[in-house]
């Protein structure tokens, strides 16, 4: 009987220790902070996203990392050893070898910089945090908060001092700047060209030593600080600001630095709890960490006064926190949706930030005087429209003639400006009829219906030699397989050019066997959506898992070549090496496709508050929503290999339908779908189709 007792003992120890195991394996938010699981070093190596460590804060212009050498389009390489100092912005995830880099810091030892060599032997990081320890034994810690920041230097006794120099930038980027130091304080201004170089943008900072120190003045916008050869701890308070110096030096932050790191992580943490996941823990700090990244940019320029420039340079003031900082083509299909979503009293303000840039003369990439970095704004207007229809407000009637104009300016050169010139026109028709101008209305539908002669011509013959080829025809980083497919306000059109659903079918079909498909870059980002209206709905369910979640096959490179080097694995993996090679997160936009996709519902078609659905990945997402209401994603039969929706529920009724509204998310509730393992055909299914008509 002593034996009977001791086994029973034994399994049920076991059987404790196996659940302890499970949860340990599993997330719920109500158990552990979304900030803790986040991985800043995701896609920080090679050409795997081009993002940083950096300490940042959501939306703040703000971020400081380490400069490495080598380096990425962010000025960080995780396998680098070399540091060459610490820098204080840069554009997250975008091309062009990427932008910022402003105000170079180097600690060093003895009395000449440049002897000092900053070898990398412990790093770590989190969500406004970062730390690295050298060889020398020199260590630095980083933390920002809105947008001010405070570094932290640990050094052995003895010379020792800063190296600062004003005219950092990436990839030359330099222009001009103006500095006066007074005391332990440095203040000025600095002038930079825009991401990809097209325009200049101006930050005004504010550097302050909160010790002693003697400066040196090297002439070539270079300083060093020299300081006490007894101590072994400086702090160096740094902010920036669009609207002046002093205005900089009014926002450092007096707080100490563990309150600072606190305060930043808590607040992050804050906005990552917005959507709450539940399932499995690896999982879900993929998750978070590619959430994380939708809420670098754009970045909050004005002061807590409320003035803040324009992009004209100007001095303004308004009650509403405005921003800058946009990468709008490549974003606003993913990022800026979902921030509609999770950050609702922001977006208000980043609409009229939009808005305004057409009041301030707007250009498709950046003007000569922007208050901060920034990359490109094609189809805002889009994105105007699609937030008027999801119920924010925007004044049409203020900036109708700045429409226009932008529309009637339109490039058709190339067959992929065709198609997207189109779609401006499009919103521009649909603007009008908000308006209640049916003959402007009219005006611009027919303008948007030319698409079809543009698609007759390059996009309908898919027999031609060139229409794998990356670039053929003029086209901007893409092929004519992967452009063919964007007309995202008229699928019921494309589908009649294509000569029908059958012959529309075997092209896509076509198009995803051959692996012509390209997640590297944004050309083609809706098509695994584009079997939504047919009866082969299953199909899109199968691809939005299968990128999101499982192995593909990669022929498409962002260096426009094709077929060198294939890639066969998973897309989103957490880890420095993550994404495709030379894809770019691209501001948030490839991340923001992710959660979307991981939380079981997409954007059909930006202009229009529709949402297609798929089986999600976790076993529950909850949306936090305004006034205290939740949308909840429940699946049942939930399992990593389960793609297919076999049904919908509705807060508990059936719900017929493979699509969900803005006002279905808004009015809260819990939406159930149902996995399987193998596609299911719904009889009677509503399908929504985008129509020109």
């Amino acid at each position: 009987m002593k034996s009977f007792y001791t086994a029973l003992l034994f399994l049920l120890i076991i059987k404790l220790n196996v659940l302890g195991q499970s949860k340990d394996k599993q997330f719920s938010i109500e158990y552990t902070r979304p900030v803790d699981l986040v991985n800043v070093f995701l896609g920080s190596s090679a050409d795997h996203g081009q993002m940083s460590p950096a300490a940042s804060y959501p939306f703040s212009m703000l971020s400081i990392c380490p400069q490495t050498y080598p380096k990425t389009h962010t000025g960080y390489e995780y396998l680098a050893k070399k540091f060459l100092g610490f820098t204080h912005n840069r554009f997250e995830g975008v091309g062009c070898q990427g932008s910022g880099g402003n105000i170079l810091i180097k600690p060093f030892l003895g009395s000449d910089a440049t002897k000092t060599e900053l070898i990398k032997a412990t790093e770590a990081a989190s969500p406004g945090f970062y730390e690295v320890g050298f060889e020398n034994h020199i260590k630095a810690k980083l933390a920002v908060l809105g947008n001010a920041g405070l570094e932290s230097y640990h050094f052995p006794k003895g010379e020792k001092g800063f190296y600062v120099d004003l005219a950092y930038a990436f990839n030359g980027a330099f222009v001009a700047e103006e500095h006066q130091v007074k005391n332990n304080t440095i203040t000025g201004w600095i002038i930079s060209k825009t991401t990809c170089g097209v325009g200049k943008y101006k930050v005004y900072y504010c550097l302050q030593l909160n010790g002693g120190a003697q400066w040196k003045d090297l002439g070539d916008h270079k300083l060093t600080a020299t300081l006490n050869t007894q101590s072994t701890t400086e702090e160096v308070s740094v902010a920036f600001s669009s609207v002046s110096s002093a205005a900089a030096q009014k926002a450092i932050n007096k707080t100490g630095f563990e309150e600072m790191k606190a305060q930043s992580a808590k607040d992050w943490n804050t906005h990552l709890s917005k959507i709450a996941v539940a399932g499995e823990l690896e999982s879900a700090k993929l998750f978070y960490s590619l959430l994380y990244r939708t809420m670098q940019s754009p970045y909050v320029i004005s002061e807590t006064d409320g003035q803040y420039r324009s992009t004209k340079g100007e001095l303004k003031k308004d009650k509403e926190i405005r921003y800058n900082g946009w990468a709008i083509w490549d974003n606003y299909r993913t990022q800026l949706p979902l921030l509609s979503l999770i950050t609702p009293e922001r977006y208000t303000g980043m609409l009229s930030s939009i808005a305004e840039l057409y009041e301030s003369g707007k250009k498709d990439y950046a003007t000569q005087t922007e208050p901060s970095n920034t990359v490109r704004t094609e189809h805002a207007i889009v994105v105007l429209l699609d937030a008027y229809r999801k119920g924010y407000p925007v004044d049409f009637k203020k900036i109708t003639d700045s429409l226009v104009k932008e529309v009637d300016h339109l490039d058709y050169k190339s067959p992929d400006k065709a198609l997207e010139s189109s779609y401006d026109n499009w919103a521009l028709s649909e603007i009008f009829a908000i308006l209640k101008n049916k003959e402007k209305a009219d005006f611009y539908r027919t303008k948007a219906l030319e698409y079809k002669k543009y698609w007759i011509k390059d996009f309908k013959d898919m027999t031609k030699r060139d229409v794998d080829q990356m670039q053929a025809r003029g086209l901007y980083q893409g092929t004519i397989w992967q452009y063919r497919w964007f007309v995202p306000y008229d699928f019921k059109g494309l589908m009649e050019l294509d000569g029908g659903e059958e012959a529309y079918l075997a092209k896509l079909d076509e198009f995803f066997d051959r692996d012509l498909y390209n997640h590297a870059n944004e050309p083609d980002l809706q098509v695994p959506l584009m079997y939504n209206f047919t009866k082969d709905v299953h199909k899109s369910q199968y691809w939005m898992h299968q990128l999101a979640a499982d192995t593909v096959i990669q022929n498409y490179f962002n260096d426009n070549s094709r077929g060198i080097g294939s890639y066969i694995g998973q897309i989103y993996r957490n880890q420095p090496q993550a994404y495709l090679r030379t894809m770019d997160d691209d501001a948030g936009a490839m991340s923001a496709w992710y959660v979307f996709t991981a939380s079981g519902f997409s954007p059909a078609c930006v202009g229009w508050p529709i949402y297609y659905l798929n089986v999600p990945l976790f076993p529950t997402v909850t949306y936090q929503l305004p006034k205290g209401r939740t949308f909840k994603i429940e699946v049942q039969n939930f399992d990593p290999k389960h793609k297919y929706i076999q049904s919908v529920f509705l807060n508990g009724k059936p719900f017929n339908r493979n699509y969900i509204t803005q006002q279905d998310i808004s009015a809260g509730g819990v939406l159930k779908i149902v996995s399987s393992a193998k596609p299911v055909k719904n009889e009677g299914l509503e399908q929504w189709i985008s129509s020109i008509e």
